[in-house]
């Protein structure tokens, strides 16, 4: 009979990191739907932005209270989680705190480290709550931030509270249970669950051993869920957020891409050096109308997404009553690259320029990078609106009738201006 606690938690195991295993292949499948881009160059660079923005939290610092709240949160699901690996040693041995004969008081040490650092965790959250729900932040209730958005963004932070809870609730029953002769191991006292003591003194030992192990359960269980939740949900940036500041654009803030097919093009006509006359084959498609047409690293972007909102926040055209927003444009590439990841096809009659995003959005992007240096994770958006602009101007030739006019005059006056190359400097002569 002692046996079966340790198969229901190797079947839990199992379960848990097949519905997991198979969800990051499907995401990392729907991540090879873009095109490749080579961003191998400059590894030392690359590195010290990840270790930077993601592992230290840069960005996040230019709002100092919600990033010390989210600091919080960071470190306690770094730190609390190495109890986890205590959890699965006893869960498949069948032991109880393997660790603490040989930790002695370190452990006792670091268990209410640990609950400190739940207090702060549990704490963050329901002041995040607070923000959300009572003080209605506007960038948490713009109009992309549907039902879904809301809920899954109040899901994860009830989650981790009730984690938390599972932690005191256990480590109290576990400290009473310790005195009653119940075969517990004796770890010391941990200061702020043995505030709780006397909410649990009264009932039996039968009931403490029930609790404890149903709080052990729950923590376990609910750290195995939500490892499977987050793959669903926009909290996935707690991983995604590594690969994606490492692979991060390391241009100059504002340099554009310029499509290297029309550069040779332009140097052809214009007789430049360095214009291959033997010209590649030229792309399928200029610009992006659908996810495919992205690259893999615009749809690594979309998924990195935290839709905090500050990049809409920062947006100059959202701000004056537009309806661009930069964080529904990385939405709808995961919406849209989900899409066809589900159905294994993107024969579906749809595109996300048109059915996703609008051109009225594209059009009011001012280009500024307000968006991309304001994302804590250096998500870039406005890569993403360039490709669909150009797809408007080169393939369809729907641009606002004012662009077209100065795509003509930098056709034929090399200025956007409808002034002749040689009366352009008339102006010095008076």
């Amino acid at each position: 009979m002692k046996i079966i606690p340790q198969l229901l938690f190797v079947i839990a195991i199992v379960i848990f990191g097949y519905f997991f295993s198979k969800r990051v292949i499907r995401i990392r499948k729907n991540i090879q739907i873009g095109r490749k881009e080579d961003r191998s160059d400059q590894p030392a660079k690359r590195f010290r932005n990840m270790l930077l923005i993601a592992f230290g939290q840069k960005k996040m610092f230019k709002k100092p209270l919600p990033a010390v709240l989210h600091l919080f949160i960071y470190v306690g699901f770094l730190v609390i989680n190495l109890e986890v690996l205590e959890f699965i040693i006893d869960g498949l041995l069948g032991t109880h705190r393997i660790f603490a004969p040989y930790l002695g008081g370190f452990y006792t040490f670091c268990l209410n480290f640990f609950e400190f650092l739940a207090l702060a965790v549990v704490i963050s959250c329901l002041v995040f709550l607070f923000r959300r729900n009572i003080l209605k932040i506007p960038r948490f209730w713009q109009r992309e931030m549907t039902s879904w958005p809301r809920l899954d963004a109040n899901l994860i932070l009830i989650i981790e509270i009730l984690l938390m809870a599972a932690i005191f609730t256990m480590n109290a029953t576990d400290q009473i249970l310790q005195t009653r002769g119940a075969g517990y191991t004796a770890t010391g006292r941990f200061f702020l669950s043995a505030q709780l003591i006397p909410l649990f003194e009264g009932a039996s030992t039968a009931q403490l051993i029930l609790g404890e192990r149903v709080a052990w359960w729950a923590h376990i269980i609910g750290i195995l869920g939500f490892a499977v939740y987050v793959t669903y949900s926009k909290h996935l940036h707690i991983f995604m957020a590594f690969p994606n500041t490492y692979y991060g654009n390391l241009n100059a803030p504002g340099q554009m891409w310029n499509m290297p097919e029309i550069t040779n093009e332009v140097k052809i006509m214009l007789g430049a050096a360095g214009a291959e006359q033997n010209q590649v084959e030229a792309p399928a498609r200029f610009g992006a109308k659908d996810v495919a047409d992205l690259s893999r690293f615009n749809i690594m972007n979309a998924y990195a997404c935290t839709e905090c909102g500050r990049c809409t926040a920062e947006c100059p055209a959202n701000i004056t009553g537009k309806k661009l927003s930069p964080r529904k444009i990385m939405m709808d590439v995961r919406d849209r690259v989900e899409e066809i990841g589900s159905s294994n096809s993107d024969e579906d009659g749809k595109s996300l320029l048109g059915d996703y995003i609008t051109k009225e959005e594209i059009f009011a992007c001012t280009s500024c990078n307000a968006c991309v240096e304001a994302c804590p994770v250096n998500i870039d958006p406005l890569s993403i609106i360039l490709q669909l602009r150009r797809y408007t101007a080169m393939e369809e030739s729907s641009s606002p009738a004012d662009w077209n006019n100065m795509f003509s005059n930098i056709e034929t006056n090399f200025a956007p201006w409808k002034f002749a190359a040689s009366d352009r400097f008339n102006w010095s002569k008076e």
